[in-house]
């Protein structure tokens, strides 16, 4: 039986699995896929603090070091589900038998495994508008994160693609930093706020883009343009960009949780800034939270909060 069951391999999870050890107690860190989570494909990082620059590959691996040195245990599996166990007699934590007697069941295709609490750091997953060119320049200047890469595109055309209020957002911070930023969207209005949008609209470098797709991502070794399609005038052009913005929406991968911890209307689990969810014993870290800001190290800050709320979980407070 573990201490601790981390759901996610990301900077959240790997960070909760380096304080619950720390802590003395054990954990252990599903993932599905490759440790480190999304930002493992950045070729580049430079908003770490302490750490000028280093590739996501190098950051999250030395993540793992740290955490399986210090006794962390992983599993490579997808986690199908967690199941709350009734109280068990004579093990509870403190005087109240029904909150800290609880076991959780981590449920995996092969296994399940048993533990006293549970961090949720699944993260989540950009949506993807789907066309040519946009999987194969990933990290060659197709981005879904302004405030991560924005920097790397300083004096030079870029487009953001989407009309909600991460678009608006991540248009009215490139602004500061790109010559121009092409505001492309399918929609003759755009959903974010109205103030968000009155603001760009009086910027002289922002440009709206509006009733257009985006066909295609175009250049070789690089970003160089993009082919568009104006739904209007059905008419198609280019427009020379060196980045394309992706904003058309997230996807928390909080699916398996549903029926167990609340969720937002978007699929977020509700829980502030202690990381407590609805469940007690279960605690939620990263960008599958509900939340403003997602960066890494927002990620690493709710993963120290999470785990330390488990480890006073586990040792009985409240």
């Amino acid at each position: 039986m573990y201490d601790i069951a981390i759901i996610g391999g990301g900077i959240a999870g790997l960070t909760a699995a380096i304080y619950g050890q720390r802590a003395g107690k054990s954990t252990v860190v599903f993932e599905k896929m490759s440790f480190g989570g999304q930002i493992v494909n950045s070729p580049m990082v430079e908003n770490y603090p302490g750490i000028a620059t280093i590739s996501g590959s190098e950051l999250t691996e030395r993540l793992l070091e740290q955490a399986t040195g210090l006794g962390a245990e992983t599993v490579q599996a997808e986690v199908l589900g967690i199941e709350k166990q009734p109280p068990f007699a004579g093990r509870g934590r403190g005087n109240d038998e029904e909150a800290f007697g609880t076991l959780f069941h981590v449920r995996t295709v092969e296994e399940r495994f048993e533990c006293r609490s549970v961090v949720l750091a699944g993260g989540m997953e950009r949506r993807l508008l789907g066309v040519p060119g946009e999987e194969r320049l990933k990290g060659a200047g197709v981005s879904y994160c302004a405030t991560c890469d924005g920097m790397f595109f300083k004096g030079r055309d870029v487009a953001v693609v989407g009309g909600g209020n991460t678009a608006l957002e991540d248009a009215e911070f490139l602004s500061e930093y790109c010559k121009t930023v092409y505001l492309v969207h399918r929609r003759d209005t755009f959903r974010g706020e109205e103030g968000t949008v009155g603001r760009l609209a009086e910027k002289e470098n922002v440009e709206f883009v509006l009733d257009t797709v985006v066909e295609e991502i175009l250049g070789e070794q690089a970003v160089g343009a993009i082919r568009l399609w104006n739904k209007k005038e059905d008419g198609h052009f280019l427009l020379n960009v060196s980045g394309v913005f992706v904003a058309v929406g997230q996807i928390p991968k909080n699916e398996p949780f549903a029926s167990l911890v609340k969720l937002d209307e978007a699929g977020f689990v509700m829980a502030g800034e202690d990381g407590r969810t609805s469940v007690p014993g279960i605690f939620v870290a990263g960008d599958c939270r509900m939340k403003h800001v997602r960066q890494l190290t927002t990620a690493a800050a709710d993963g120290t909060v999470a785990a330390l709320a488990a480890v006073a979980w586990v040792n009985g407070g409240k």
